[in-house]
């Protein structure tokens, strides 16, 4: 029997997930910074900001960040490791990688630049000082296996940050929902040409773990300390798992 997972509120087979996933961001790479602000309202540069800084990654440090996108948390973790430290971004998706790098190319911040499946990652064991995923792990089909990868090449002493949308609070709940499937895509439409892309988004938040389950599932990885902070009501969690 072919083993099934979710994108969005569909069931498919999960090796057609990455497939329809990597659509949706070659759909929307080239305006995903304006979307971002859009949907957020420009608070998604607080949220990754907030989870830089509780990582309290330090100058020296290695940084691994997975799923990086147009390279907001690369460029700040950069800035605090300095000319002594790394940090390596990567990402599945390598329109979304490109786009990553040209926007840290043009801040004068080189780094290396790594195409790779976070359920495999081609590091070391015991390797960086942090990990990083922000709005990236609701969209990987085996998220057991990636927190495990994380785990992994993460040294003793380390941190891994996960930073995604979760449970926003009840009493909010009929609010963020009116919002996420009636706004959010006509958003997309308008600004991206593309409200199916960010449908699907709205739907992925929804079949993502809450605080509670994803804080299991972290702990079922290995890591040997796992905490949460809500973010605006819990519209966005931080999770931070530590390997001692």
């Amino acid at each position: 029997m072919t083993d099934r997972t979710h994108f969005g509120f569909e069931d498919v087979p999960v090796e057609d997930k990455a497939r329809r996933v990597r659509g949706v961001f070659d759909s929307v790479a080239g305006k995903y910074d304006l979307m971002n602000d859009l949907m957020s309202a420009g608070l998604h540069r607080l949220w990754k900001r907030f989870a830089v800084a509780a990582t309290r990654v330090r100058p020296g440090m290695r940084v691994l960040d997975l799923a990086s996108g147009t390279g907001d948390l690369a460029l700040q973790f950069a800035r605090r490791v300095g000319s002594t430290g790394e940090v390596v971004l990567t990402d599945i998706n390598g329109t979304m990688l490109e786009g990553g790098r040209d926007r840290l190319v043009n801040e004068g911040v080189l780094l290396p630049v790594v195409q790779c499946d976070a359920e495999s990652l081609p590091f070391p064991d015991a390797h960086f000082d942090c990990v990083s995923i922000a709005f990236g792990l609701r969209n990987v089909t085996r998220k057991e296996r990636a927190l495990s990868e994380m785990r992994r090449v993460l040294r003793p002493g380390g941190v891994a940050a996960v930073l995604e949308f979760s449970r926003v609070l009840a009493p909010l709940a009929p609010v963020y929902d009116w919002y996420s499937f009636n706004v959010l895509p006509r958003l997309g439409q308008l600004a991206a040409g593309d409200g199916d892309s960010y449908r699907y988004l709205a739907e992925s938040i929804r079949m993502h773990p809450d605080q509670a389950a994803l804080k299991s599932a972290m702990e079922e990885a290995g890591f040997d300390r796992v905490e949460f902070h809500n973010l605006t009501a819990g519209v966005v969690a931080l999770h931070l798992g530590y390997r001692f």
